[in-house]
């Protein structure tokens, strides 16, 4: 029987149901920042080795990270050259290298000690890779890396059986939920699509509650107009606001903010607005030939609107 996954807006709680699909919600995720500032999923504490609870053991010195014993050896985290890459490695044997290399914990899934430890490139709002470590019974150590997109590993959730990797979407998206487990591997256990918040309306927007603007998409009714405005392109342009802030306001009462992709400010900018009052959205995206895309045209944008996204544009120059 096929399994899915169900993620609430707190985006970790994770029900097992027997469908095809199922649908997801998240806030823009603290598993998206560099490893240093990502705070750890709110899953099910982790055991070590001996059955007792962990945290983290990365020490307060990032460069220096103790060893960590694990099955019989040592996994070790070390930069051979200054200011090159950090180098895993299990008893001398290298498993993974990147800029940014972490021990993460130890946990007990099934009978099997694994560690999980990040491993990315760093930057801002773009989470590491998941290598997964382990010893099979009378074996060699192995390991398997688990990376999503180009901008790190979904959040990890850890259950007795399986480690769940339950995506972040952005408006638009259908991804799938992965699992694994020492027996199974890496396998996809549902589809995952986000959904805005059914029976949410122009009135019940509160943009002092957001952290990003994409958290507006979470209203029903603004999901459904951003769906008329931009289509297929919609994720495109939520990924476009992914590194913003809060919201400002224009004279009208409008909402507005901007951001940009990850790895790419200043070369792949977005803005979005949002009327409550007029029920109206307002987009434009800017990417790497510098001529931008707007929905609806700006030539029908309100002239407070259309000053805040040439400010904008023109901080970004």
């Amino acid at each position: 029987m096929a399994r899915s996954l169900l993620a609430g807006v707190c985006g970790l709680a994770i029900l097992v149901v027997p469908a095809t699909s199922a649908v997801a919600q998240t806030q823009t995720p603290a598993a998206q920042l560099a490893p240093s500032t990502a705070q750890k999923p709110a899953d099910q504490p982790a055991t070590d080795q001996s059955g007792s609870s962990t945290s983290d053991a990365a020490p307060a010195d990032d460069d220096k990270q103790a060893p960590i014993p694990f099955e019989g050896g040592q996994l070790t985290i070390t930069q051979p050259e200054q200011d090159g890459d950090k180098v895993l490695a299990y008893d001398g044997k290298q498993l993974a290298s990147n800029y940014d290399v972490f021990f993460d914990k130890v946990v007990k899934i099934g009978d099997v000690n694994v560690a999980l430890v990040d491993v990315g490139d760093g930057g801002n709002q773009c989470g590491p890779a998941k290598v997964i470590v382990w010893k099979p019974k009378d074996g060699e150590i192995r390991t398997t890396t688990v990376e999503q997109d180009e901008c790190g590993a979904p959040p990890a959730a850890i259950s007795d059986s399986a480690i769940y990797f339950v995506p972040y979407l952005l408006p638009g998206d259908t991804k799938p939920a992965l699992q694994w487990s020492p027996t199974e591997g890496l396998t996809i256990s549902g589809n995952l699509t986000y959904t805005p918040e059914p029976g949410t309306d122009w009135k019940d927007i509160d943009p002092s509650k957001y952290d990003n603007i994409i958290d507006a998409f979470h209203n029903e009714a603004v999901y459904k107009e951003a769906v008329k405005l931009l289509g297929k392109d919609m994720p495109d342009m939520a990924t476009s606001l992914l590194v913003g802030g809060g919201t400002e306001k224009t004279a009208s009462g409008a909402f507005y903010a901007t951001g940009c992709v990850p790895h790419d400010c200043g070369g792949n900018d977005g803005f979005m607005a949002v009327d409550p009052a007029k029920h109206t959205l307002y987009f434009a995206r800017r990417g790497d030939n510098g001529e931008p895309q707007a929905w609806p045209a700006v030539t029908t944008w309100p002239a407070d609107i259309k000053k805040a996204l040439d400010d904008a544009q023109g901080s970004a120059n």
